[in-house]
């Protein structure tokens, strides 16, 4: 199978995903448009939801599992668009609209590397899986897939990184969190202010610092971006809300960052939930190995992926740039499809899991 003629396959396939709207949860179009080209390409695709995946046809039990997985859906498009984001644009070697970048051409370049390797046993077994709901960590995506699917060993997350390996990346919880103070005339100075109190758990927000840094993510990191209170000037606010977001390293989960700041500050403290954990592979795994030999750099993620959702190790890797993401006139070089499948195909080509 001429790799040259899987990435222009693949180009073509990108094309036709960008004209089909896919923002998160209304991924049934695209997912269709998948499953026919799928079934044409006789992979036998499954599909639970808006999710699909096909199965090796040398699938042995005795085999350890790599999963290839990227994702379908896209944000909504945002301000500062000059060209139609639903419309395919190719100009001077890039092609343009939403969701090139982020994840299209990684979904595309994945599944022509699993065409690739399939032709021919491997030591290993190979999954592919398109999933949905990414870009809102929505659990009709991959988390109501991986129950479905054979045990797996290790995974390749397709995300814009210039092809260089994640080997870490940073969790994410969110904490809305409340002051309570009561209500009184503002010209009487009666009552506690609710904003006031908030201040000091704010404080304590912007100055704190835990104990273990990362070498690859680096600390903890914490950031209040959202506060309401108050109804009218002449009244003292009895409560104040404000929304902090949570950026974990490998050292601590969001359970234990949780208890922390709770114990720390006198709001009240909901986590929206705890299951976007960091994430971290062995340096020492033979997929990080195997990439390095390739002279790719291994680094630390700081954004989020469904790699947070994953129970065993993942590698985050793909064609694009980060910085292209849920950007205006967003992009893809056309030759970074072609080098992404050619990396993909090298990287695990022959690999042994064995470590």
């Amino acid at each position: 199978m001429n790799t040259d003629t899987l990435a222009q396959e693949a180009a073509e396939l990108l094309r036709k995903m960008i004209a089909i709207p896919s923002v998160s949860r209304e991924e049934q179009a695209v997912a269709d448009m998948l499953e026919q080209q799928m079934a044409e390409w006789q992979l036998k695709p499954l599909r639970h939801g808006h999710n699909l995946w096909c199965m090796d046809p040398h699938f042995d039990k005795e085999k350890p599992t790599i999963l290839l997985n990227a994702h379908t859906d896209t944000v909504r498009p945002v301000a500062g668009w000059t060209r139609d984001p639903f419309t395919p644009i190719e100009e001077n070697g890039r092609l343009y609209g939403l969701g090139t970048n982020d994840d299209g051409a990684s979904v595309v370049s994945l599944l022509q590397t699993f065409r690739y390797l399939t032709a021919s046993q491997q030591s290993y077994n190979l999954i592919f899986l398109a999933s949905c709901e990414e870009e809102v960590s929505g659990k009709n995506g991959i988390e109501s897939v991986l129950p479905l699917l054979p045990p797996i060993n290790v995974a390749i997350v397709g995300e814009p990184t210039g092809m260089q390996p994640a080997i870490a990346e940073k969790g994410l919880m969110v904490l809305d969190m409340t002051a309570h103070g009561r209500a009184g005339h503002a010209a009487r100075g009666e009552g506690i202010n609710a904003i006031y109190k908030a201040l000091t758990d704010i404080e304590w927000l912007r100055t704190c610092s835990f104990e273990k840094e990362s070498t690859l993510l680096g600390p903890v990191r914490l950031s209040v971006t959202i506060i309401q209170a108050g109804t009218q000037h002449n009244v003292i606010p009895d409560t104040c809300t404000f929304t902090v977001d949570v950026r974990s390293n490998e050292f601590y989960s969001n359970e234990e960052l949780y208890k922390i700041i709770d114990v720390h500050t006198a709001s009240d403290v909901k986590a929206r939930s705890f299951r976007l954990n960091s994430s971290r592979i062995d340096v020492a795994h033979p997929l990080v190995k195997r990439a390095t030999a390739l002279g790719r750099t291994p680094f630390g993620s700081p954004t989020l992926s469904d790699q947070a959702l994953m129970p065993f190790p993942s590698l985050k890797m793909g064609p694009g740039d980060s910085s292209r993401s849920h950007t205006a006139n967003e992009y893809i070089e056309l030759t970074e499809i072609g080098e992404a499948i050619n990396l993909y195909i090298k990287l695990l080509d022959g690999l042994s899991l064995t470590y």
